[in-house]
């Protein structure tokens, strides 16, 4: 990785283009430390932090110090994932939207994008309203409205984080078209590296609280430390392995004789990644499963010890062995569903017929769509299995650290690496087309 991009610095357009990303992120960082009138975000930061095994906790894992700060690019890019995870489910399910997408070339994607943008702005609203029904409930001194009118406060703060989110969405479309790779999963990315510093030192402090529980006079050791680095190392290689894997289906092409020449006849074969889901699944379950934990964080009645609700909470803690199965269930679940969103055996089946490829061993049609169903399920769980692996590893070691901020480390991981690993091949694949372009020029 750190070969290609030092090749990649040594040519003067992708020079250019690299600059421009760091100069995105650069402006990312500063918005993310502009704070949002009315609202003092170093009192909020200490209110959301006793909040971290509900969903805001994966939201500021997502959005970075912005969201517990309350700067004006709190919401981050969540809006837009939202969007295109609601226009995307609306694409399968409206007959209008899906031939649009499939039919309608470049002029149809403009209108997918168009349409995924305008759901931006109206989930950033929704959001920024819910942002700051959140930050009036918190109380204390986080809500300073002093001289001015309740309603004017609101529709300020509202209008500011609704703002940040569509110029983070505008700033990551910047980044794509005039940088290298995705930019909203570059902006992402920088999200959750900011978060660095705080996780490393809730994870020192977290090591040793559960060192003096351990024993008194048994202080921080310094192998518990180096074993957590081995281990979250392992971990990343883990993930790098399996986001490389993929199960490849082998295609044969019939041989047509068309006038005088020879056409097909070539071997190919259908790339199916293993974790072909990415996060997604990870993201889903988590927010489902803290549901409970979320409502109750606005109950009062649940903060009072031998109440139902405190009862009712305790069941769901994120440190729970029932927490850590209905989790595990929901991400098996969740990948399956996701996967039958994405990739469609039948489709598949009927372009290979069409275009006169078959598998070998299976007839062109219905059984070759079986057999590519049947692979995908294999794959499906095998994905599942490793995602809830590296979701709950964490949850686990987080539990015995004493510590719910390693609670969402796997996802930060995966989102980490797997941008990491997208980027780099946006680079040498533009460093190879670098290449040809000279060779034919």
């Amino acid at each position: 990785m750190i070969e290609t991009v030092r090749n990649a610095w040594k040519i003067p357009e992708l020079r250019k283009k690299l600059l421009f990303v760091v100069f995105a992120l650069l402006v990312f960082r500063l918005g993310s430390a502009v704070p949002v009138p009315f609202v003092d975000g170093s009192v909020f930061a200490k209110q959301i932090t006793a909040m971290s095994g509900t969903i805001f906790g994966l939201l500021g894992a997502m959005n970075g110090t912005a969201f517990s700060h309350a700067t004006v690019f709190a919401l981050g890019v969540q809006p837009y994932i939202n969007s295109s995870i609601i226009v995307q489910l609306l694409t399968v399910a409206i007959p209008a939207l899906e031939r649009m997408q499939k039919e309608g070339g470049e002029e149809g994607r403009k209108k997918i994008a168009a349409i995924t943008r305008y759901v931006t702005v109206a989930i950033a609203v929704i959001q920024g309203f819910g942002y700051y029904t959140l930050i009036r409930n918190v109380g204390g001194d986080v809500l300073d409205t002093t001289g001015v009118p309740g309603w004017w406060a609101a529709v300020v703060i509202v209008v500011s984080f609704t703002a940040g989110s569509a110029f983070v969405m505008w700033l990551g479309e910047q980044i794509t078209e005039y940088g290298i790779g995705n930019g909203i999963s570059i902006i992402l990315f920088a999200g959750i590296l900011s978060r660095g510093p705080s996780m490393i030192e809730y994870m020192v402090v977290g090591v040793r609280n559960w060192s003096n529980d351990v024993a008194d006079s048994f202080k921080l050791h310094p192998l518990g430390v180096v074993g957590i680095v081995i281990g979250m190392l392992a971990m990343v290689v883990f993930i790098v392995f399996i986001q490389n894997a993929e199960r490849r289906i082998p295609v044969q092409y019939a041989k047509r004789v068309v006038g005088r020449k020879m056409y097909g006849g070539q071997s190919s074969h259908i790339p199916l990644k293993v974790n072909m889901t990415g996060v997604m699944p990870i993201i889903f379950a988590q927010s489902i499963a803290s549901l409970p934990a979320t409502i109750g964080a606005f109950v009062p009645s649940a903060q009072v010890e031998g109440s139902g609700w405190n009862t009712f909470l305790k069941v769901f803690d994120t440190t729970s062995v029932f927490y850590i199965v209905v989790y595990f269930l929901l991400i098996l679940g969740f990948s399956y569903f996701y996967s039958t969103m994405q990739f469609n055996p039948v489709e598949v089946a009927n372009n290979l017929k069409k275009n006169g490829g078959f598998v070998p061993g299976f007839r062109p049609g219905k059984p070759t769509a079986d057999f590519i169903s049947k692979v995908l399920n294999k794959i499906t769980l095998f994905g599942a299995l490793y995602l809830s692996v590296v979701a709950i590893v964490p949850i686990v070691t987080g539990g015995i650290l004493n510590n719910q901020s390693l609670a969402i480390g796997g996802t930060s991981i995966i989102i980490v690496v797997g941008v990491a690993l997208e980027t780099v091949k946006a680079m040498e694949a533009q460093m190879l087309m670098r290449h040809y372009k000279g060779f034919l020029e």
